[in-house]
């Protein structure tokens, strides 16, 4: 047993270098999903604040459209100041045209089109359809990694997203049973933007994984958020007239910022890019999957939502299929099995 128990110790101890970044990875896709998961209570406690105290005439200055696009902009100071050695000329003189035209279209598909699509889901159907629709989004990332980035794709980290799928569904749709019905009789214009939007985000993310692997982390989350911002001031100012924006000056929007762009936009891109860039598909898929459970939570706590009567077993069925996924079931099996096959494999002899 002593023997055994100092063999588990230096297998620990040697890991490779590729294994420690794959663990980072890991860390840095679910604390980017549980971020995520809570962008949307902090936007919503924003707006309501901004409703409270309104600015001239009446006007909510803490919209959704005022709070992406400053907190967008406000992110390039930290990214850039954080990330400098990433954008020094001789860095950013190395990558080819190709790898400008991934940056660019990785900012309008994540950082416009997604959100954009988002609001006219949100607009014209409820937010538990839009829900239920965006919650494709980890098998289809798994399919896409397989089949257009050819990345190696296990079927049971499939399987494991699509049981989270299921979880997800129970839960979102025993919240209002009565909406979720009605909505699927008439797949209208609200689903179809839902499902447009989450392809959109789908393509966003395989192309931000194919663009990393040449361009810097630092120089992909500052151009992104450059490009992105601006694209999505154009495209808005474009539809809804620049009207939309005549608050970003007003002095409360100044002051609650930044905890929207400090908590969701930096430090969530940052962990999100760092996953991209280290962590396998699956890993991304699974983290991914657990975030209607999060947020659901979340939710719970801070905006006192009562998530419905079937959360505990939807929330056993993520919870399963994200252990199952990541083999934590048979992982000391695996441990002992490779312990086991260091201590038969027989020493090389001298010739």
């Amino acid at each position: 047993m002593r023997q055994a128990i100092e063999l588990r110790k230096v297998t620990a101890d040697s890991t490779p270098q590729s294994m420690r970044t794959a663990l980072w990875g890991v860390a840095a896709a679910w604390a980017a999903v549980m971020i995520y998961a809570a962008a949307n209570p902090i936007v919503v406690s924003l707006v309501d604040l901004g409703a409270m105290l309104p600015v001239e005439n009446g006007r909510n200055a803490l919209t959704f459209s005022n709070l992406y696009f400053l907190g967008t902009l406000i992110s390039v100071v930290p990214l850039a100041y954080i990330f400098r050695n990433d954008l020094k000329p001789v860095r950013v003189g190395r990558l080819h045209r190709r790898d400008w035209g991934l940056l660019t279209l990785s900012a309008f598909l994540s950082s416009a089109l997604t959100p954009a699509l988002f609001f006219v889901a949100l607009a014209h159907t409820s937010v538990s359809n839009v829900t239920l629709i965006s919650r494709i989004e980890p098998p289809l990332f798994l399919l896409g990694a397989l089949f257009l980035l050819g990345e190696r794709i296990e079927p049971r980290a499939l399987f494991a997203a699509l049981i989270a799928l299921t979880g997800a569904l129970l839960i979102i749709s025993a919240q209002h049973p009565g909406k979720v019905q009605d909505g699927w009789a008439g797949f209208g214009l609200g689903e179809m933007a839902a499902l447009a939007a989450t392809l959109s985000y789908v393509a966003s993310t395989l192309v931000s994984r194919a663009g990393l692997k040449r361009v810097p982390l630092g120089l992909f989350s500052v151009y992104r958020a450059v490009a992105g911002g601006l694209i999505y001031f154009s495209g808005a100012c474009i539809l809804y007239g620049p009207a939309v924006f005549q608050d970003l000056f007003a002095p409360i929007l100044w002051q609650w910022v930044w905890v929207y762009a400090g908590i969701v936009l930096v430090l969530g891109q940052l962990l999100w890019a760092l996953a991209l860039k280290t962590a396998r598909a699956s890993t991304i898929s699974l983290a991914a999957s657990f975030a209607p459970l999060a947020a659901v939570l979340i939710a719970m706590v801070f905006l006192g939502e009562d998530p419905g009567p079937a959360l505990l077993p939807g929330a056993a069925m993520i919870l399963i299929s994200i252990a199952w996924g990541q083999r934590l079931f048979d992982r000391d099996l695996r441990v002992d099995e490779m312990v086991t096959v260091q201590v038969k494999r027989p020493s090389p002899r001298p010739s």
